[in-house]
């Protein structure tokens, strides 16, 4: 299941705990259709990767986060690996979104 994060801290404990294990972070906004076609998809990933760490951010939530990882449209998902994001997906394209965690994890 997808993890939501609560804040700024809560995010890098997080990725801390992920180590080397690949991040997917989504952000989100709970009035984004894209969005809430895409969130199944998410917990369906998660529940079948478990060697990914899945987080979801919601932008009105956590706007530091957003504005941190320069999140302008949603859902933008940010691939991150060893604390570093290694890639940038915008929009709610589910085979691109399983092509990356596949790639990166």
């Amino acid at each position: 299941m997808a993890i939501h994060i609560k804040d700024s801290d809560d995010l890098k404990k997080r990725l801390a705990e992920a180590g080397s294990k690949l991040v997917v972070i989504d952000f989100y906004a709970t009035w984004c259709g894209p969005c809430k076609m895409i969130g199944p998809k998410i917990e369906e990933l998660a529940g079948e990767h478990a060697d990914v760490v899945f987080v979801k951010v919601d932008v009105d939530e956590c706007e530091d986060i957003a504005t941190e990882y320069n999140i302008n449209s949603m859902p933008t998902f940010k691939f991150i690996k060893d604390g570093k994001v290694v890639d940038t997906l915008t929009g709610a394209n589910a085979d691109k979104l399983i092509n990356m965690v596949l790639q990166f994890k």
